[in-house]
Parts: C-alpha cells; sequence; structure tokens
C-alpha cells in the first residue's frame, strides 16, 4: 500500500479501504467494511470522509503524489534514454498498479476511478505532464536529447501512452511488457542526431 496520508488515522482508513476495494470491488465495498477493517465505528470514518468516493479520491491523490517524487528520481538516474523512462514508467504505475491488475476486481477499480476521483486523476496527470516537460525540456537544453515536438506535447504523449498500455493490458505481465517496450521506443526517438 502507498503512503497516502502523514495523518495516521486517515492512512489506516486509506489501507482498509483499499483491502476492502480490492477484495469486494467498489460497488460492493461499504463504509462499513471500511470502517470495521480500520478498527472504528462507522460515525468515527464520516468523521474524516463524507463517502467512500472520497476515500477513493485520497486513495488517487496519495498514488500521485507518491508517483510524482518517484517519476522525477528516476529521470534523473543514470543510465540510457531508455532505462530512465522504463524506471519513470514503472514509478508512474508505481505499486498501485500491480495490486490492481492482481485483483479480480482491476478493471471495476479502474472504471471506479473515473468516475470516484476523475478529478484527482485529471490534477495528477496535469502534475505528471509537467514533470516529463520539465525533464524534457532541461534535456533538450543540454543537448541530451532531440524532441520530436513540442515539450509540452511530448509530456501529454507520454502520460497518454502509459493511459493506453494500462487500459489494454490484460494483466500486470502485459502491462509491464507493454511499459518497457514503450521505453524503448520513446529512448531511441529522443537520441540526439
Amino acid at each position: 500500500m502507498i503512503k497516502a496520508s502523514n495523518d495516521p488515522k486517515q492512512q489506516a482508513i486509506l489501507e482498509s479501504a483499499w483491502e476492502a476495494f480490492s477484495t469486494y470491488g467498489f460497488r460492493k465495498t461499504s463504509m462499513d467494511d471500511i470502517a470495521r477493517r480500520a478498527g472504528m465505528s462507522r460515525p468515527a470514518l464520516y468523521l474524516s470522509y463524507r463517502n467512500k468516493e472520497a476515500i477513493f479520491a485520497g486513495l488517487v491523490e496519495g498514488h500521485y503524489g507518491l508517483a510524482l517524487d518517484k517519476v522525477a528520481d528516476a529521470l534523473a538516474s543514470g543510465g540510457t534514454l531508455s532505462d530512465r523512462l522504463h524506471a519513470a514508467f514503472e514509478a508512474q504505475g508505481g505499486p498501485a498498479m500491480k495490486a490492481m491488475m492482481d485483483s479480480p476486481h482491476g478493471l471495476e477499480l479502474f472504471e471506479a476511478g473515473m468516475s470516484a476521483a476523475g478529478e484527482a486523476i485529471a490534477t495528477g496527470e496535469l502534475a505528471l505532464r509537467e514533470v516529463y516537460a520539465h525533464w524534457l525540456r532541461a534535456e533538450a537544453d543540454a543537448g541530451h536529447i532531440t524532441l520530436p515536438g513540442d515539450v509540452e506535447e511530448v509530456a501529454r504523449v507520454f502520460c497518454s501512452a502509459m493511459k493506453g498500455i494500462k487500459h489494454t493490458s490484460q494483466d500486470y505481465a502485459s502491462y509491464a511488457t507493454g511499459v518497457a517496450q514503450l521505453a524503448a521506443l520513446f529512448g531511441a526517438a529522443l537520441q540526439p542526431d
């Protein structure tokens, strides 16, 4: 489970919610299920989160918060362009991707994310694009890469391609293969002339 909150009570709620969502699916998980797993009453749970959609949004925000730092670290690490992009793309999915794809309710959780946490996803994706754009700009300015277009557009394509892999992969193994292939393709395309 990712670190989604600095508040221990909220972290316990989010971890319990993730366990419940993974076990029962989003639709079948109740606030009672989450409260029971977190060792609290349902009224106490409502003091922290108004509904399970807000809890899911908290999970998504936590995922992006962790992913942003890990993506930036991966891009700043050593290795080839493809190696750094591969590490960044893996960090973008993070441990949540494997857990979600390994869950029998993975598809439902993907769909729930869009309906329950669409705003949190949009904010997180924008922040990811900014991390990639910052890295691309710095690498281009240093002459380490050749950009095939506008830096913002290339960053958007990175994130869009990652979404495509996520939504078309049947399992985590095919997702991981797609991520590796995408990194190799983008790494080759960015090689300086």
